[in-house]
């Protein structure tokens, strides 16, 4: 494992300060599991930890995690997938937990449910239906897609998202390898008017075979093309051994302050492999102090 960035990828030394702050604070994202309490030991302390929202669980393994969560004096950002609400009365009785909780950020989505099992097929259904009834949510994020969805054409992406920057604060990416795919689509983005401030989405410290198979089961389809085009990356990937995102995180450094990204943090999906992920953040900032 990386202990340190790579020699020719090294911040430039106006920079290092936004790589501080990109792996300073980013959202762990994790999912419940039945061996997810043990990995949560390894966050470290006060960490935000996003908690993602299982369509075999449902939306109670979720909130259970999240209150698990609190209690141990982490922050938490509970995914919310629309196509698990069955009802408006579902939909406040999720609102009256969080708000119990003190939680005051929220991640909206739509979920990989084929049929929803309520009136929300979309975020932007569940979205509207929250300004209807009321929230006490100061924080509210929802999904970007560099590379596109799965399953959603790009006109309709679009159009919701310009839709949602009405009740949204902040927008995440999907994971993705490649910097200037994400670059890019903010940009385009930008020219559409969304002005939504950005949370990039990327792998932690993984098996490189588990990675790559995960990549394509979620639709990252353009970072698999981009990892055939470029042999270097497609040698990182597929293999014995580890990826860590070294190269992408030391990209995005160099865009914290331009505009018009506007790239608030990190968002690393750990696939519940905490333990190397915050070995090598630790280690990439202890090397940025030398």
């Amino acid at each position: 494992m990386s202990s340190k960035l790579p020699e020719d990828l090294e911040v430039r030394p106006g920079k290092a300060e936004a790589l501080k702050r990109l792996l300073g604070r980013p959202d762990f994202e994790i999912f419940p599991s039945a061996s997810v309490w043990e990995h949560t030991e390894d966050l470290p302390p006060r960490a935000k930890v996003a908690v993602t929202c299982s369509p075999s669980r449902g939306i109670e393994a979720t909130l259970a995690l999240i209150e698990h969560l609190t209690n141990q004096g982490f922050a938490v950002l509970p995914h919310i997938s629309s196509r698990l609400v069955t009802d408006r009365a579902h939909l406040q009785g999720i609102i009256n937990r969080l708000e119990g909780l003190a939680v005051f950020d929220i991640f909206v989505i739509g979920g990989d449910v084929d049929q929803p099992v309520g009136p929300f097929p979309s975020a932007l259904s569940l979205l509207t239906a929250m300004a209807e009834v009321g929230h006490h949510f100061s924080e509210i994020g929802v999904a970007a897609y560099p590379e596109r969805h799965p399953f959603v054409d790009d006109d309709t992406l679009w159009r919701h998202l310009h839709r949602k920057q009405a009740v949204a604060s902040y927008m995440t990416t999907q994971m993705c390898f490649d910097a200037t795919a994400i670059l890019r689509w903010i940009e385009e983005a930008r020219r559409r008017g969304i002005g939504l401030p950005v949370r990039v989405g990327l792998p932690g410290v993984l098996n490189r075979n588990k990675l790559l198979k995960t990549s394509m089961r979620i639709g990252v389809g353009d970072s698999a093309r981009f990892v055939r085009k470029h042999t270097g990356l497609l040698t990182k990937l597929i293999g014995p051994g580890r990826y860590s995102p070294d190269d992408l995180v030391a990209s995005l450094a160099e865009f914290v302050d331009v505009r018009p990204y506007d790239l608030r943090g990190l968002h690393i999906y750990t696939f519940n492999e905490i333990a190397d992920t915050e070995r090598w953040r630790r280690a990439v900032l202890t090397s940025l102090e030398q």
